[in-house]
């Protein structure tokens, strides 16, 4: 969890005016936050996709438009590990007809599978499948951390369960706030992934360090602006994680933006005083551009060059990778 301090409520006061969200139903009866126009990009396979996007130089501006592929959206998919565990799901499938990545997304405490509704949406329209799983939102973060794993090591063995089209060696897993936490335990833990991404990660659980400093797989923190809300102990990740980590902070942005919609948002008719779009939409195409480049080559290289730019205008600061 993050704690707001006086700075983040003067940010607030001066930068953050309400807006009213216009929401969209989708199946299943959920809403969404209108998203992005869609790229001018045209492809017809991810293949294609990725030769174009890696001939040309990586840019963070090119991911905050929707990508080039339409996407079926399930809500409330049942995923059955066993007769008596079964998970509440959203997936969502890109179109391309080839075995693509797939990014599974975890909320954080008292949150919710919905506020990261918009984040699917938008690494499933470039090409990456994206199930955004509920999980128990105000218990152990350890045990989310290992049913996390065990999740992933399930797609693995069987992902018919979410479609033919699973590429189950580039698995993704993303989770914001405590579920940063989980997603760094589940590494630990030997989840069948490519790496993980970690937006504003909050530490969960005094064993984190230990878990931490077991991780062997590419690690990315998206981390909000500490002078405006701080998320617990979020030093920890790059301070334990041995090798392989990344981290950058993002101005201006909050806990809350980490999310798309926030779940504060969801339950407050729309509004959130304590996020914008702008920020939002960076946190998205920052996390897209990463997984991207993550499933393209096992590493962040790309995604850390795309970020060129915005460590040139300061909307990127503190930059430090190991």
């Amino acid at each position: 969890m993050f704690r707001p301090d006086r700075r983040a409520a003067a940010a607030i006061r001066r930068g953050c005016s309400l807006f009213i969200i216009a929401w969209l139903t989708l199946a299943g009866g959920c809403a969404r936050v209108p998203g992005p126009a869609q790229t001018s990009l045209k492809a017809d396979t991810l293949g294609e996709l990725r030769a174009y996007l890696l001939g040309h130089p990586a840019d963070l501006d090119v991911f905050r438009l929707r990508g080039p592929f339409a996407v079926d959206v399930q809500k409330d998919h049942e995923l059955r590990l066993s007769s008596t565990e079964r998970f509440d799901t959203d997936l969502y499938l890109a179109a391309p007809a080839e075995k693509l990545p797939l990014v599974i997304f975890l909320h954080g405490y008292d949150s919710s599978k919905e506020a990261h509704a918009n984040q699917a949406l938008h690494a499933a329209s470039w090409g990456m499948h994206a199930l955004s799983v509920q999980l128990p939102n105000k218990g152990s973060w350890v045990a989310n951390g290992r049913t996390l794993a065990r999740i992933a090591a399930f797609v693995h063995r069987a992902p018919d369960v979410l479609g033919k089209r699973i590429d189950v060696d580039r698995i993704i897993l993303v989770g914001h706030s405590f579920g940063g936490s989980a997603v760094a335990i589940a590494l630990a833990e030997g989840a069948p992934a490519a790496g993980g991404i970690l937006l504003d990660p909050a530490a969960a659980g005094r064993d984190l360090p230990k878990f931490l400093q077991q991780i062997k797989k590419p690690v990315m923190v998206l981390g909000a602006d500490e002078d405006v809300s701080y998320a617990r102990n979020r030093d920890y990740f790059y301070r334990f994680i041995q090798a392989g980590v990344a981290e950058v902070s993002i101005r201006g942005a909050t806990h809350e933006d980490a999310q798309y919609p926030s779940e504060f948002a969801l339950r407050n008719a729309g509004t959130d005083p304590h996020t914008t779009e702008e920020s939002q939409l960076t946190f998205v195409s920052a996390l897209t551009s990463a997984a991207f480049g993550l499933a393209a080559d096992g590493t962040f290289d790309y995604g850390w060059k795309s970020f060129d730019n915005v460590f040139g205008n300061g909307k990127f600061f503190n930059p430090r990778k190991k």
